[in-house]
């Protein structure tokens, strides 16, 4: 997985298929991403912006995640998805996704 900062920074991590792409952010310290509920899709602290070639793999938000979404305070985008909800799987290998430079 490839986290890019606020920065333009960018985090190469080795990810755990099953794992949540907030989990592996938190795992291995990459700034940004808050997780003040610790994955329980409740906070939006880890809102992020899934690159475009990785949009269709990922998916669309669900209803919960659309409403937090909504609430963020990073400017939302088309792919942007709360990263506790993105589950990484063998398709997802190389998910490049951008981190917000404020998280609510």
């Amino acid at each position: 997985m490839i986290y890019i900062g606020s920065t333009g920074h960018e985090y190469a991590v080795e990810a755990t298929v099953g794992e949540s792409v907030m989990a592996t952010a938190v795992k291995n310290g990459i700034p940004g991403i808050v997780a003040e509920c610790g994955g329980n899709c409740s906070c939006a602290t880890c809102h992020v912006w899934v690159a475009e070639e990785f949009a269709p793999a990922v998916g669309p938000p669900g209803d919960m995640e659309e409403d937090l979404l909504d609430m963020a305070v990073a400017e939302r985008r088309g792919t942007s998805r709360l990263a506790c909800q993105i589950r990484v799987t063998e398709a997802l290998d190389g998910l490049t996704v951008e981190i917000p430079p404020e998280q609510p």
